[in-house]
């Protein structure tokens, strides 16, 4: 049902149109005051606007009109032949079509099944584009920190390989974003993406939803089913949390990536493997080599490709800049506009731990955004504590130009302030940042008065 939004004076047009358009189409009258209210609330698929010459605020009604044909929103325009012009005129603004009042309804009904079929294909268009920008790089990973700079250069690196890549990182630190970027980036891009979270499954189930199973293999199968292996098909599969396979599991797997091949539950029919494998867990699978509850084979068959997702703590520096990407996407998603992240509240997100890395900070700035009053984020609003004497001061920090030039010269303020708390020492200074004393040294020579800027961008990211 396509659901029709009338702008008019006529009180008796609704009801002719109802019941001359039929059970397809379902018209209600708008008000005026309420146009923008009607599309902020999708309230309805297609917007007509009844321009009558008897109407003695036909000037207003012109005045909606050319509102609403800014909005992305599919409107008709009907008019007497006297406003024929200022129709025209609509239409070349952006309004769908035009047709002669008292309209034929034939006519009306091809135009709003065109505008309905039009907004449609504009919506999906959309979709696209943003799938195509997600996909086309590693945008979704945020970072500019020399940690994050070594993992979107190994991600680039194994994306056009076929071979299987272990990530490995605490819980938190975005594994299967690393993940998806691997297969964005890849020749698989346009295939199933499908994520798996093995500790997530019973151990009882595991081997049916990886494998899949035929009707009857096992009591409570009521058909067959298809197990993740084939789910991916030619695109790729990611084994989250691998670790916490059982042994038997295990075993299973193994032989798997050994003949690239497997069967279902209840059936000797082997079927290839076409999909790629991406292993990640928070555990240090050497060490469970060790205790004897990983086994060793399995191990040097995944760990073709290492890939490690730092945590938070690595790389703090990249905190005001992830912290304002989900300040900016959570306004748009609660409709709750936020423009900036006061000082002192940034002060408190660089000094705090945060044992949850990104996936904490993310639900920090979520909390915040709905407790905040104003526009602006404030210390009040974060759900966290931090001890005062370790909150960093960033109070006379005052960023001008680019943002990646803010970001730089906020780099290069915070290692000159832990190279004066540390006395001068360079080694201590760079360990209380989490990063190398290289890497210190770069930004202390970017301080000189008489530095030669070599790149705008101080480990600013080439994705």
């Amino acid at each position: 049902m396509i659901r029709i939004g009338l702008l008019t004076d006529d009180g008796t047009l609704q009801p002719i149109l109802s019941s001359a358009l039929g059970r397809e189409f379902q018209v209600s009258l708008a008000q005026e005051d309420s146009i923008d209210e009607l599309f902020q609330n999708d309230a309805c698929d297609v917007i007509v606007v009844d321009l009558n010459s008897n109407h003695s605020a036909v000037k207003l009604r012109i005045e909606c009109s050319r509102r609403m044909v800014t909005k992305p929103f599919p409107s008709l325009i009907m008019a007497d032949d006297i406003l024929r012009g200022t129709a025209l005129e609509l239409v070349r603004m952006g309004a769908f079509g035009y047709c002669r009042r008292p309209p034929s309804i034939r006519e009306l009904k091809a135009l709003l099944y065109r505008a309905h079929e039009h907004s449609n294909l504009r919506r999906q268009l959309e979709t696209v584009h943003q799938q195509l920008e997600d996909s086309g790089s590693c945008d979704r990973l945020i970072g500019s920190s020399p940690q994050m700079q070594q993992v979107y250069q190994l991600v680039r690196r194994v994306s056009s390989l076929n071979a299987t890549v272990l990530i490995n990182g605490e819980s938190g630190t975005g594994k299967e974003l690393i993940a998806r970027a691997i297969h964005n980036l890849g020749s698989r891009a346009d295939k199933p993406f499908v994520a798996v979270s093995c500790g997530a499954i019973p151990e009882t189930l595991i081997e049916a939803e990886l494998f899949g199973h035929e009707k009857g293999a096992f009591t409570g199968t009521v058909g067959a089913r298809e197990g993740y292996f084939e789910q991916a098909r030619d695109g790729t599969l990611f084994l989250d949390e691998i670790g916490d396979l059982s042994l038997y599991t295990q075993v299973k797997l193994l032989r798997v990536l050994q003949q690239m091949e497997f069967s279902r539950l209840g059936s000797n029919r082997l079927i290839p493997l076409r999909a790629r494998l991406i292993f990640a867990t928070h555990q240090d699978l050497g060490k469970l080599v060790e205790e004897g509850k990983f086994r060793q084979d399995l191990y040097y068959r995944i760990n073709v490709m290492r890939i490690v997702s730092p945590s938070l703590s690595e790389h703090t520096e990249d905190i005001p800049q992830i912290a304002t990407h989900y300040l900016k996407h959570y306004s748009r998603v609660f409709q709750k506009p936020m423009e900036v992240i006061d000082p002192e509240a940034m002060s408190i997100l660089l000094s705090y731990s945060w044992p949850g890395n990104v996936r904490e900070l993310e639900n920090t700035i979520q909390r915040a955004i709905i407790l905040a009053p104003g526009s602006t984020l404030r210390a009040e609003d974060l759900p966290i504590q931090v001890p005062s004497d370790k909150i960093i001061d960033i109070s006379e920090y005052n960023p001008e130009g680019s943002f990646e030039r803010q970001l730089r010269d906020y780099k290069i303020k915070l290692a000159m302030d832990a190279v004066r708390e540390n006395h001068g020492n360079k080694t201590l200074a760079a360990r209380s940042l989490g990063i190398s004393r290289a890497y210190l040294h770069r930004l202390i020579r970017l301080s000189e008065p008489d530095a030669v800027f070599e790149q705008e961008n101080i480990g600013s990211a080439s994705a």
